[in-house]
């Protein structure tokens, strides 16, 4: 954090000092500098720190579940509720990442950095191997959400950027291609907790090859992450997502936050009501069934031991590590959802009873726990992960599987992953195929990842019987359980009683909510712009 520190604000401001009046949403808002900047490496590095900043919203990320079936945000106005519902259009997108702020930022790095004097040639290729990355990064993130968007360059009027859409194969290839160069020239270690390395950018390949359904290149990325031999999974699942964890080695990149400065209020929004938070977004019922069993079967397996009654007992560890369910121990007392009223009195997290409870009586435990590594829960320095060691192995399992079937390379990916939690190794005599190992590596990329923002895509890029999983997933209702708490229960996954269900919202999605809509206010700004298919004005 010391460069953020010190630069942040000169970074953001010198870009403030370039800007444009009135330029479009859908372009660069900064011009060329000023002839008094662009001197010397300082200057660089400061410009850098401005396309970092914002490069990506770790707050949007603890959101992001909610546009799957593994989370539902209460809030309309907060942007995901209706990306989770299906009921975005045009003109109410929810949260858009129709933006080119941080790639206007970087094509102005990238158009000045020659004038700069540098004390060596390869720290001169640092930055822009970082700068490449970060542009990368916002391409294929809004080409993974769009489809073709234009591919732009800095202009000189509002006129010169109405730009019509690139295809979407064109913002593929910009993507590996700047990827590739900043590999080829970036440094191996990062200069700062937070700032891109070759395992960063490594893993922005593999992550946008794996999500274009690139597997050879997905695994190849993954491959070579593997063998810096920088990277290895935290022998405690729960120390990546608190404060103490930041330098965990399995975390190749996170977002950085600094209290007072630059802080993460997103994290008092988790919280459930009684713990005076807003219950923004929560888990819902399906995150949790798609855990398996502590013994590795599902709960629809015949002998599982899955009691619904007592659905969170004999789940796999992680359920626990990332949810907070009815029931569960937490900050000295019993997490209890399920009553309306505790002790005579009304119960403040139970569903219906406040606006800021949480509507599917489960809050996230991940970034949360513990409440006293916060000081103040609407002004932290949680640092929301990016990409860490486990999806890399996961990846390379899943690739693999897809390119050649099981063996036994892709048995022990798979197995460091689930051991590391004290789930048993997979089955190889159940999972013996292409297809059915293709179930069990998504279920594990969902007991892996929940909470973490990769859900949507997922289920987005998946298939199964010629339909997007999402098709399946996000249509019919979201529900929440019902029922009591039994406090005479020592054993806490067998507190919650459960007698029923309650409706919490109607879902659905069609097959063009694929891609999300352009907002209305771009295709007015830029008249060139067509909309996706599917959504009128």
């Amino acid at each position: 954090m010391k460069t953020v520190r010190t630069y942040i604000l000169a970074g953001v401001a010198a870009f403030a000092l370039t800007s444009c009046n009135d330029y479009l949403t859908t372009v660069p808002k900064d011009a060329m500098s000023p002839s008094t900047t662009w001197k010397t490496s300082d200057d660089a590095e400061k410009f850098l720190v401005g396309c970092y900043d914002g490069w990506e919203d770790g707050g949007a990320l603890l959101y992001w579940d909610a546009g799957s079936d593994f989370a539902y945000n209460n809030f309309p106005w907060e942007g995901f509720t209706n990306i989770g519902n299906g009921s975005l259009s045009p003109s109410s997108p929810g949260w858009s990442f129709y933006d080119y702020t941080i790639i206007g930022r970087c094509n102005t790095f990238l158009e000045n950095v020659e004038k700069c004097a540098f004390s060596s040639e390869a720290a001169k290729k640092d930055l822009i191997a970082q700068v490449k990355a970060i542009r990368a990064y916002n391409y294929f993130r809004m080409g993974f959400l769009y489809g073709g968007v234009p591919i732009v360059k800095p202009f000189t009027s509002a006129q010169e950027a109405r730009v019509p859409r690139n295809t979407e194969q064109e913002v593929k290839d910009l993507v590996f291609k700047d990827l590739d160069e900043a590999i080829a020239d970036i440094n191996t270690s990062p200069a700062a907790r937070g700032r891109i390395a070759k395992g960063a950018a490594l893993a922005m390949k593999m992550r946008a090859a794996l999500y274009w359904g690139d597997y050879q290149k997905a695994k190849d990325a993954a491959q070579a992450i593997i063998d810096l031999g920088l990277y290895e999974l935290d022998p405690d699942y729960t120390n990546l997502f608190k404060l103490a964890g930041k330098d965990s080695k399995e975390i190749i990149l996170a977002v950085q936050y600094k209290s007072g400065t630059r802080p993460l209020g997103t994290i008092g929004q988790l919280y459930n009501n009684g713990d005076g938070g807003w219950s923004s977004v929560v888990p819902t019922q399906k995150c949790v069934d798609n855990y398996e069993m502590s013994n590795g079967m599902t709960i629809d397996e015949a002998g599982s031991g899955y009691d619904a009654t007592h659905p969170f007992h004999g789940r796999d560890p992680r359920m626990a590590m990332t949810i907070l369910y009815p029931g569960c121990d937490w900050d000295g007392t019993v997490f209890n959802t399920l009553d309306e009223n505790v002790n005579g009195k009304k119960n403040p997290n139970y569903p219906t009873n406040a606006a800021n409870s949480s509507k599917t009586a489960l809050t996230w435990r991940k970034y949360l726990d513990p409440k006293t590594q916060y000081a103040d829960v609407w002004d932290t320095e949680a640092s929301p992960i990016v990409f860490r060691y486990a999806e890399v192995l996961l990846t390379w399992a899943e690739a693999e599987n897809e390119l050649n079937g099981p063996s036994a390379n892709v048995y022990a990916m798979l197995d460091k992953v689930r051991t590391r939690v004290g789930m048993p190794a997979v089955d190889q005599s159940k999972y013996n195929t292409k297809d059915k190992l293709r179930e069990l590596i998504r279920r594990e990329r969902g007991a892996e990842f929940a909470g973490e923002g990769l859900r949507r895509a997922d289920i987005l890029r998946w298939t199964s019987n010629g339909k997007m999983v999402a098709e399946t997933v996000l249509n019919g209702p979201l529900t929440r359980v019902t029922g009591t708490i039994d406090n005479t229960a020592t054993d806490p996954t067998m507190r919650a009683v459960v007698s029923g269900t309650s409706k919490v919202e109607d879902r659905s999605f069609q097959t063009y909510n694929r891609y999300l809509p352009i907002p209305q206010w771009n295709i007015s700004d830029n008249p060139k712009l067509e909309q996706n298919p599917g959504y009128a004005k």
